[in-house]
């Protein structure tokens, strides 16, 4: 599988864009002092060169890259035909190895025999070791470390797809508000949800939490066998894969009429979601959007429960870097999208959480989902 596109959507990348990718990746990379870059099957490789393989395999597949060189994918050989139509395939050079072939005495004189390289988080255990006895005198960093924002500044053409999927994420939300949810199983709704994105058009869903009542409290609740009340509050939050690039909003609905308690609960996760809105801006720390929701929940007395960051980056996967958290001083860049998602939850009680996608522009964010914020009333 590789870039999801069909004849509706935007236009497939090229060749030369994976090559631009791959490029800007191998400079990045010695700009941090690394002699390349090992790429294992995963969403980075995915990125820099479209080539998904259909399935895990304990065969080494391996894109490597390093300034200077042109990129080289080793495959094994039974999966070469289907790696040669990958859509970057035309902008590197494949290298195929035989079942009773050492593949990593093969890639051994791709790399440098005393350098560090930088190593996707997903690499197999097995091959890195491989890679270890073959080179004992090479060493290795996670991309996490030392290249965190490899994929974080998104094209204008990775643009348009995150906001196709925003937008069918917004549909789909539209639609659920006119299902019934009293007297139905958070899994009912749920299931819901997953076909509503498949109706328009997510290829992939990822997550479809449901948590009604005392469920909502939990942020990362897993939609189960519970029947959804009158007077409950239900925390909705859902995404998926659209044209190969995520979506992901949360939306907190009533089944009824809130009381005042709930409402304003609400109200307040509302200001906070636009406060951190507000504070996008190119030059402006990650964790600065982070406090000015913060700030907000706290000013209001629920500081304590708020218990997760308030976002996470998105782009061929639904979680990446960059990550909306304190500490994290890295600087907003136009081109990066991430979630913003402040919460309060109530033990025992119920929860709120909202959340767009926001892209970061020259001067400020867009959203990419808008979906009405306001607590809905649902039957």
């Amino acid at each position: 599988m590789t870039d999801d596109t069909d004849a509706a959507g935007p236009a497939p990348f090229t060749a030369a864009d994976y090559a631009a990718r791959m490029e800007a990746a191998a400079q990045s990379a010695a700009g941090e002092g690394l002699a390349g870059l090992l790429i294992a099957p995963g969403p980075d490789l995915t990125h820099l060169t479209g080539y998904r393989p259909t399935a895990e395999t304990e065969r080494l597949t391996l894109l490597v890259l390093a300034a200077g060189h042109d990129p080289v994918l080793v495959v094994p050989a039974l999966e070469a035909p289907d790696a040669a139509k990958a859509p970057g395939a035309g902008a590197l050079t494949l290298r195929d190895w035989a079942d009773g072939k050492d593949p990593y005495a093969l890639t051994a004189p791709l790399l440098d025999l005393r350098g560090r390289f930088g190593v996707s988080d997903n690499t197999w255990a097995l091959h890195l070791l491989g890679f270890q006895r073959q080179l004992p005198e090479t060493s290795y960093a996670a991309l996490t470390d030392c290249l965190p924002m490899l994929r974080a500044v998104k094209d204008a053409r990775e643009l348009e797809r995150l906001a196709a999927a925003g937008a069918a994420a917004d549909a789909a939300y539209a639609q659920i508000l006119h299902l019934p949810f009293a007297g139905r199983r958070e899994t009912d709704v749920a299931a819901d949800l997953a076909a509503l994105l498949r109706t328009h058009g997510h290829s992939q869903v990822d997550f479809t939490v449901v948590g009604s009542g005392p469920n909502g409290a939990n942020p990362h609740h897993e939609a189960g066998e519970r029947v959804i009340r009158h007077g409950d509050m239900v925390v909705l939050d859902f995404g998926g894969l659209r044209f190969g690039y995520g979506s992901d909003i949360s939306r907190t609905v009533h089944v009824g009429e809130p009381n005042a308690e709930e409402q304003r609960v609400h109200d307040i996760v509302r200001e906070a979601q636009q406060a951190a809105f507000a504070a996008v801006r190119p030059g402006t720390a990650c964790q600065d959007v982070d406090r000015a929701a913060r700030a907000v929940i706290t000013e209001f007395g629920y500081g304590d429960r708020f218990i997760h960051r308030t976002g996470h980056g998105i782009g061929v996967t639904t979680h990446e870097p960059p990550y909306m958290v304190e500490g994290e001083e890295q600087p907003l860049v136009p081109g990066m999208c991430f979630s913003v998602e402040p919460g309060v939850y109530l033990p025992g009680r119920f929860g709120v959480r909202i959340e767009d996608i926001v892209s970061v522009t020259e001067d400020g964010g867009r959203r990419l989902n808008n979906a009405p914020r306001e607590l809905a009333v649902v039957e």
